[in-house]
């Protein structure tokens, strides 16, 4: 039996989802990096021990998850696709308001964001995906 070539459309939902992943992660260390260098500030409500403690928590966790969820989409792992969507709606939720930001920065992470998740969901759901994850 030989092994079905793995999809176009699931290699890119994966390289997205590496690339995000990486991107979560790498923020992550840049905060703790930040707070060593310069310190908390910013308003107080978001800005204390436990306030930057918990977004650390979650880019380091939240990018770690999306590195496990890009090996498991790259290997063809059936249980990689649906914490990949998940990925792709959470980006949307954060994406699509910056889309909207004043700041000309904001802006184009927003778009990214937006166009990196329509992507990948539109990859994550082509007939060939889906055949790929059943051949497991």
């Amino acid at each position: 039996m030989t092994a079905m070539p793995m999809s176009t459309g699931l290699k890119v939902a994966a390289l997205i989802a590496l690339t995000e992943g990486a991107a979560l992660v790498a923020y992550g260390l840049y905060v703790i990096v930040q707070v060593a260098r310069v310190g908390i500030t910013g308003p107080s409500p978001v800005s204390n021990v436990q306030s930057v403690t918990l977004q650390i928590a979650i880019f380091l966790a939240f990018g770690a998850g999306l590195l496990l969820v890009a090996w498991g989409l790259w290997r063809a792992r059936r249980w990689g696709r649906a914490p990949a969507v998940i990925g792709q709606l959470l980006g949307l939720v954060v994406g699509v308001p910056l889309v909207g930001a004043p700041g000309g920065v904001e802006r184009a992470v927003g778009i990214l964001v937006v166009a990196l998740a329509i992507a990948a969901l539109v990859c994550l759901f082509l007939p060939s995906t889906t055949r790929a994850l059943l051949e497991e």
